[in-house]
């Protein structure tokens, strides 16, 4: 590590930390220990689904606060092992869209996922409408929009960068923070959104015997769990399989004037993968290669969050608090009027809309949550805790990624 100095003015100086990859590797790993110590200790972390990389990534930005406002020292990191880890996740994104495993959820999965996505493109109307209302740049209205919401903190790590590229300054802080909002905010709605639901239409669990087709079902990555030398070999390698070969895609793309973002080819590749092995019955580690992109991804979201320039939000604190708030309301109406109403309209769909409100804001864990909390006080629903964690955990996050693609086309 070095610094060097930067004349700020004619009496002060800053200083520059420049990181070098393995600095910023270490410093992300730092980082991530810190988060887990700290969430430990701190009860409301834990309520919330708060990310360890989240927690230690945000105090290293209030720290370069500090550092910036002081005009003591800032830093400056090697950005390249970030990126492979993010191509990585949306990579290991990729391997759990399986069609096979729609399928096999049934027409309520199918149902419960298009619902999903048509949220996400009204998120992304509501944040680009209100962003030129405000007359800002309209990727704001992204970046609050499904980007940090549906996708979370992974995606806003991803999309933060892009975002600025495309002209979007503090485009990665903007969106870090709001996703941030997004899982307070939807932990704290499906609560009342179910009770409100169960009060007016007088709702009752269903019987056992009617959910008994989501009793013994397996949800999702039923591969072999036991991680070895030869089942993490395997995964690594079709992870960098689909990793090159969606290189080489983007590379055949760009040469024909084609510009789509570098994750977007491995995670299509990834999926071909998965439907593949499918049809064919070849075995592939998928629970490797789940963990391998969530061991990516909180290495990515610590290196991401690092980077953040806080002091670059003060002067859109209030449109982005009202954006936020619309849509939260947003979200609330949605899962009310549209979401219980489309899933059937009764107990079952009551704790589908409470789990929607979690990742529709939040994340996977806040939806489970919220439902575990409804249901523990109301009666249990099979249904429901079969079809939200597999549209959460196994397809939201490659339609959104696809989406928010195809509207930075428009909107850049």
């Amino acid at each position: 590590m070095r610094h060097n100095g930067e004349t700020m003015d004619e009496t002060a100086m800053m200083f520059t930390y420049d990181c070098n990859m393995t600095v910023t590797l270490a410093l992300a790993a730092l980082l991530l220990i810190l988060g887990h110590v700290i969430k430990r200790f701190v009860p409301l972390l834990r309520k919330f689904f708060i990310p360890a990389p989240v927690i230690g990534g945000i105090i290293f930005s209030i720290i370069t606060l500090i550092g910036h406002q002081a005009h003591a020292f800032s830093f400056s990191f090697d950005s390249s092992l970030k990126d492979l880890l993010m191509t990585a996740f949306f990579t290991s994104v990729g391997f759990t869209a399986s069609f096979k495993m729609l399928v096999k959820g049934g027409v309520a999965v199918a149902v419960f996922l298009a619902t999903a996505v048509l949220f996400i493109c009204v998120q992304n109307f509501i944040g680009i409408g209100l962003a030129n209302a405000f007359s800002l740049n309209p990727l704001i209205g992204l970046a609050t929009g499904s980007i940090p919401l549906s996708g979370g903190h992974g995606t806003s790590a991803a999309f933060g960068p892009l975002l600025e590229q495309n002209g979007l300054n503090a485009g990665l802080s903007i969106a870090i923070a709001s996703a941030t909002f997004g899982l307070v905010a939807g932990s704290m709605l499906g609560g009342p959104i179910g009770k409100r639901l169960l009060s007016r239409y007088k709702l009752h669990p269903a019987s056992a015997s009617s959910d008994a087709q989501y009793t013994d079902s397996d949800t999702a990555l039923d591969a072999v769990k036991t991680v070895k030398e030869n089942t993490l070999f395997s995964a690594c390698a079709w992870l960098i399989l689909a990793m090159g070969a969606g290189y080489f895609i983007n590379a055949f793309l760009q040469d024909h004037g084609i510009i789509l973002p570098a994750y977007l080819m491995p995670m299509l590749v990834a999926c071909v993968f998965r439907n593949y092995c499918d049809l064919t019955h070849t075995d592939i580690p998928l629970h490797t290669i789940s963990m391998l992109g969530s061991l990516g991804l909180q290495f990515f979201l610590a290196m991401a969050l690092m980077t953040m320039r806080l002091w670059e939000l003060a002067d859109l604190a209030i449109p982005l608090i009202t954006i936020l708030l619309v849509q939260t309301v947003a979200m609330g109406f949605y899962a009310y009027f549209v979401t219980f109403k489309v899933m059937g309209g009764n107990y079952d769909a009551a704790v589908i809309a409470v789990g929607h409100c979690g990742f529709g804001l939040g994340a996977t864990p806040n939806a489970m949550a919220n439902m575990d909390t409804f249901t523990g006080a109301n009666g249990e629903s099979p249904k429901a805790f079969f079809v939200v964690p597999l549209v959460g955990s196994l397809f939201i996050d490659f339609f959104n990624a696809l989406i928010i693609t195809t509207f930075m086309q428009f909107v850049v």
